[in-house]
């Protein structure tokens, strides 16, 4: 099996999700720290760019996930979850809840023209975290976070 070659990647049975799990992951916690900065410069350009991100990030979250569940059935068979991988698979669901949450929390905002409400600081502070634990615990699965 030669590693450059692109049929490997696109014909492996997990490797799509490994693959693109990171750009939801990436464009997330940017959108955070640029909603963070946008209220605290009151600066509307920083904020519009958190919303696009928050935006791409969802939409990205999508396929990822569905090709995490794709993986399940393809590399397990669809065998009964235990253990990280259930984790993992909780986690992963509540990540993308959270992160549809914290879009539609921006898009209602934009749609109505009203302010932001302050929750949302908490509210994608548990979104980041709860990305990172799932983040963290796919880690242990394809090797990365162990010896």
């Amino acid at each position: 099996m030669n590693p450059w070659d692109p049929r490997t990647a696109i014909f492996a049975k997990h490797a799509q999700h490994v693959v693109i799990i990171h750009f939801p992951i990436a464009l997330f916690i940017v959108g955070v720290a640029l909603d963070f900065i946008a209220s605290w410069t009151r600066r509307k350009d920083l904020a519009l760019v958190a919303y696009w991100n928050f935006s791409v990030a969802f939409l990205a979250a999508v396929p990822a996930a569905l090709t995490g569940l794709a993986a399940w059935q393809l590399e397990l068979d669809g065998r009964k979850l235990k253990g990280i991988l259930l984790m993992h698979l909780v986690f992963g669901v509540t990540s993308v809840l959270l992160i549809a949450t914290v879009w539609w929390l921006h898009r209602s905002s934009r749609r109505t023209g009203s302010d932001l409400p302050r929750y949302r600081f908490a509210l994608e502070a548990l979104a980041v975290a709860v990305v990172a634990i799932t983040g963290h615990l796919g880690g242990f699965l394809t090797g990365v976070n162990h010896p």
